[in-house]
């Protein structure tokens, strides 16, 4: 299961895009990635992406792959993040709600130019799971 590069690029285009606006203009649009990110958890399905299909000039295979399974990952700590952000933007907990705005402005960014957080996360949470279980054999 993989979705082709251009296509995870797109989304972090828009998360960045989404998020720089709401910033700027008006937090509520911050509820756009935050809902788009609720459905692609739930349907494993993002809008984003199937939009982008469309514009693909070559067959989805010849495409550099990346993981379905680290985007699902990287899914949910952007949603968490954003979701926890309307929240304090609603409770008016300022501070803290551009603090995770910008976290996954950030990450999305630094994904862009080719380095992913949310893989580091993965990796090292797969690692520790994988030496306590050897712990425990």
């Amino acid at each position: 299961m993989s979705i082709p590069k251009p296509l995870v690029k797109l989304n972090q285009f828009f998360i960045v895009i989404s998020v720089i606006l709401g910033l700027i203009f008006h937090e509520a649009i911050l509820a756009i990635p935050f809902i788009i990110g609720i459905y692609t958890l739930i349907t494993r399905k993002n809008p984003i992406i199937l939009l982008g299909k469309r514009f693909l000039s070559k067959p989805l295979n010849q495409y550099i792959q990346e993981d379905k399974n680290q985007q699902i990952f990287n899914q949910w700590i952007a949603t968490v993040c954003l979701g926890l952000s309307v929240l304090f933007f609603y409770l008016n907990f300022i501070i803290a709600a551009y603090v995770f705005s910008i976290m996954v402005a950030v990450a999305a960014g630094l994904a862009l130019m080719g380095y992913c957080i949310g893989c580091t996360i993965r990796y090292r949470f797969m690692m520790w799971r994988y030496n306590r279980s050897k712990l425990q054999s």
